[in-house]
């Protein structure tokens, strides 16, 4: 087993890429991300160009202290750092009116920024070090978010300086994000933090998103396998399944909570997935990326309860399915197989792993 000093040097040689202009991808709790310098623009810009991202899509910025929040806002309402200190570290993004230096690279060219701390031990660790950082998701825009290092590894692969393997995330989906640029706050992305336990802190009532503010993941198709997804109601989905799964017909997976009512038809896999929406979150993505692996034709998803647990859930599932109404849907990189990693267990347990990519 490791010890801290390996941690220690892990983190020493990404603070040290990050601060050469490099690009490393690291874990958080939600998913993990594809880091550069947020006051590096140029670095900023690389991140772009490798997920593949237009440019007037905003860049979460992620800090190690509240204290930072007054670096990169201004005009920060009581609300803001109320739900800073009770939230954070944590899967929350606030959106605020940005400071004159923040640039237009990072914002989007608009007035406002993003700002979150992460609630992951090595990336708390990395960004202490390297300062604050911009972190979208580390994979080609608009696919499936990374749970764990091999996901990036075998999407991005040497396109990026240094994958940090801090372990399987464990919330799986994005940040909620909350603008406060408002009167009323308003929810501009669902996550594991609730809408009730905002308005709880907050003491009055979310507004839902009007399309005012672009934030990252708000695309009406975004989260998306390769394999054309289908959401299906419960009581739609064994005549859906009929319909499909004809001899000779495409080969299905389906994707539902619990084990199957009964026999499969032919050419039919059956993926169950947890009742339980935070668990059903935490496997979502790595689970649609071992369906794409096995080549289906066609999955279809049971659509989760419309309760307010399954937020987040319903949310990425509706707009994965939403993708495959867009034409000229770029291809997904596939799952090459990066060879001898060099490795360390975290001091808390969890592997903090370097994957070899090109190095700045």
């Amino acid at each position: 087993m490791s010890t801290p000093r390996d941690i220690a040097a892990i983190i020493a040689e990404a603070a040290s890429i990050l601060g050469r202009g490099g690009v490393v991808a690291f874990p958080t709790e939600t998913v993990y991300g594809l880091g550069a310098a947020a006051v590096n623009v140029a670095a900023v810009r690389r991140v772009f160009a490798v997920k593949g991202r237009p440019a007037d899509h905003p860049l979460i910025v992620h800090i190690a202290g509240v204290d930072a929040l007054d670096d990169w806002a201004r005009a920060i309402p009581d609300a803001a750092r109320e739900l800073a200190r009770i939230c954070w570290p944590g899967p929350l993004t606030l959106v605020l009116p940005r400071r004159s230096h923040v640039s237009d690279t990072v914002t989007g060219g608009q007035d406002s920024v993003a700002l979150r701390i992460p609630a992951h031990p090595l990336a708390l660790q990395l960004i202490t070090a390297a300062g604050a950082l911009v972190a979208p998701s580390a994979n080609r825009f608009g696919r499936i978010s990374p749970t764990t290092a091999r996901h990036v590894a075998d999407e991005l692969g040497d396109s990026i300086d240094l994958v940090v393997d801090g372990g399987p995330c464990t919330v799986g989906v994005e940040s909620t994000i909350i603008s406060l640029l408002g009167v009323q706050p308003v929810l501009l992305r669902p996550g594991a933090i609730l809408p009730a336990q905002i308005e709880s802190v907050l003491g009055e009532s979310l507004a839902r998103c009007d399309g005012g503010v672009r934030v990252p993941g708000a695309l009406p198709a975004h989260y998306a396998p390769v394999t054309p997804l289908e959401l299906v109601e419960h009581k739609d989905l064994d005549a859906r399944l009929t319909a499909l799964a004809t001899p000779g017909g495409v080969r299905l997976a389906v994707l539902r909570a619990g084990e199957p009512p009964g026999a499969l038809r032919p050419g039919v896999q059956w993926v169950a997935m947890p009742d339980d929406a935070q668990a059903y979150a935490r496997v979502l993505y790595a689970t649609l990326r071992r369906v794409d692996a096995a080549g289906h034709e066609r999955l279809l998803v049971a659509m989760p309860p419309d309760r307010p647990a399954w937020l987040a859930v319903r949310d990425r599932l509706g707009r994965a399915a939403r993708a495959f109404a867009v034409p000229n849907r770029p291809p997904q990189s596939g799952g090459g197989q990066e060879t001898s990693p060099n490795t360390a267990a975290g001091s808390d347990g969890k592997r903090a792993m370097v994957l070899p990519g090109r190095r700045t």
